[in-house]
């Protein structure tokens, strides 16, 4: 299903935001969102994010599970955690992959559903910026 055929997408788009917005706050690099609902028959969303290993990487996580709860998804199940990989699974909706770099490389997940479409959330630190001088 399409995300305009979806009347729940508003609160998905909600949501997916305050994931982006969770990570950026803790310093996560290149956050992308994939919507997989035109190429998964079980899959609707993916965020990924690079963060380094040990500290930062739980520090995105906590901030994540917090902002996502707060914005009405459900309690995620963990898979991982190692040094260079966590998954966050938020119902069957909207999955989080942080990783270090080396690892998201290696599995190079955006490769792997290069025919997914990739969603734009804006930084809105900057975007806020802009919106001002136009």
């Amino acid at each position: 299903m399409t995300q305009s055929n979806d009347p729940h997408f508003p609160q998905i788009q909600q949501q997916l935001r305050a994931i982006v917005d969770a990570a950026r706050e803790r310093r996560a690099e290149d956050v992308v969102v994939l919507d997989l609902t035109d190429v998964s028959s079980t899959l609707e969303y993916f965020v990924i994010c690079t963060a380094t290993a040990g500290l930062q990487l739980n520090a995105v996580q906590e901030n994540i599970r917090e902002k996502a709860q707060e914005a009405g998804l459900p309690r995620p199940s963990v898979e991982g955690p190692s040094e260079r990989w966590l998954l966050l699974a938020f119902g069957g909706s909207v999955v989080v992959h942080i990783m270090t770099k080396d690892a998201r490389e290696y599995y190079d997940l955006e490769g792997l559903w290069s025919d997914a479409r990739v969603l734009s959330f804006p930084d809105t630190h900057s975007t806020q910026t802009a919106d001002r001088t136009v």
